[in-house]
């Protein structure tokens, strides 16, 4: 637990019966050495009262934007952006529905929500509720919108819940909140300040006519969780993405492109000024020929699409390739994996490659998980089991890093 020694922890407490169990946390994180402020909103001092955090943090405790006569907020007209400039992390236990939902749609009506509407720091977030709100289609919504820009999330427990109902909605334990957060803060220390990354994301989509596109089944999350690593991590980031519903933070340069050439051009233009370049988009093979000018009507017989390759990007990319450049690719394979992706790896002149297979449950696109293997250019094949997109991409940073 030395990864919170002399961390910098705002806890925010949103108004539930689970609010007492922060006060747990605190003292948990604070024996662990972290400094910890605490954030409540007004119905969570209707559970707790503010003196009992400020007791167990030993710093003020906020609950008002505006500063009042009981002295519970920081003397300072900009009290949240200095807050934030000074947080290695902020964790939200228990976070009430209310306050995701206002998270997820920008609502700062609060102190909390307020600081979050500022944060440069990872957000992890535990949610509690009764079960019927928690599974509600509202919530599921929300916390989904906001695992794709980033956050982070604890589940809640199942079991004896404040309705006297069993369900899911409980508070995740404060050991399992604690242990998320180290391996967040872990996995935000400073390695790659300086370091200047340039990583491609997501499908490319080709068309076929007005309407019609080749696609794949890549939703661009292993790019993300690759470009919030690197810039939780120190790195200066820039994505070539192509058609997601992804959000990434205000730090991260973001281009937005389409198709497979789309993407080429953009790699050649900021290529030359980045230190690594991680391929991690699903980048279509083949395009049309030939693009119909008008929509392809189905009743059409024996229509025929003739195809043309695309041009690999990490191949005419590794002809300018420079000795202080680094190259890692992606390899999806479901036969011969490690064969196959040791030719891609020496015709490529990549320093590493990522294999996965999306055969494997929990493994691919679509999903929060992946399971991997990296294949380095010495021969040496590390496997991983199934973990996180974000575990993930700091195990193929910290490789990267060793490399």
């Amino acid at each position: 637990m030395n990864i919170f020694r002399n961390k910098k922890i705002i806890l925010g407490v949103s108004g539930g019966i689970a609010a007492y169990k922060s006060c747990y946390l605190v003292r948990e994180l604070v024996k662990f050495g972290a400094e910890v402020k605490v954030v409540m909103t007004p119905s969570a001092c209707e559970f707790v009262a503010p003196l009992t955090f400020s007791t167990l943090s030993q710093n003020e405790v906020i609950v008002n934007i505006f500063p009042s006569e009981k002295k519970t907020n920081l003397k300072l007209s900009t009290w949240h952006i200095k807050l934030v400039l000074w947080a290695d992390l902020m964790i939200i236990a228990p976070a009430t529905v209310n306050t995701i939902a206002k998270i997820n749609f920008g609502i700062a009506d609060n102190a909390l929500t307020t600081l979050v509407s500022a944060l440069r720091s990872p957000l992890l977030i535990a949610p509690a509720a009764d079960e019927d709100m928690y599974e509600s289609a509202a919530n599921k919504k929300n916390i989904s919108d906001l695992k794709n820009r980033g956050v982070f999330f604890v589940e809640p427990d199942f079991g004896e819940l404040a309705s006297g109902l069993i369900g899911k909605g409980r508070l995740a334990e404060i050991d399992v909140i604690i242990d998320v957060a180290g391996k967040i803060l872990l996995n935000s220390h400073k390695d790659l300040t300086g370091k200047k990354i340039l990583i491609t994301a997501g499908p490319t989509y080709e068309p076929i006519d007005p309407v019609r596109f080749l696609g794949n089944r890549s939703s661009g999350k292993m790019g993300q969780a690759l470009a919030l690593a690197a810039f939780y991590r120190g790195a200066d980031v820039t994505v070539i993405s192509g058609p997601t519903a992804l959000i990434y933070p205000k730090e991260i340069k973001v281009i937005s492109v389409r198709t497979a050439d789309e993407m080429y051009k953009s790699v050649l233009k900021f290529f030359k000024s980045k230190e690594i370049f991680i391929s991690a988009a699903a980048v279509g093979d083949f395009k049309p020929r030939k693009i119909s000018p008008s929509k392809i009507k189905k009743d059409r017989s024996n229509h025929v699409i003739e195809l043309a390759k695309n041009r690999d990007i990490l191949f005419e990319i590794s002809k300018i390739k420079k000795k202080n450049q680094k190259l890692i690719g992606f390899s999806v394979e479901t036969d011969d994996v490690i064969e196959n992706s040791r030719r891609k790896l020496i015709s490529k002149k990549l320093d590493m490659i990522v294999i996965n297979n999306p055969l494997e449950k929990g493994s691919g696109f679509e999903v929060d998980t992946n399971k991997i293997m990296i294949l380095k250019k010495n021969g040496k094949v590390i496997n991983y089991p199934l973990k996180t997109k974000f575990e993930v991409a700091n195990d193929i940073l910290n490789e990267i890093n060793l490399a």
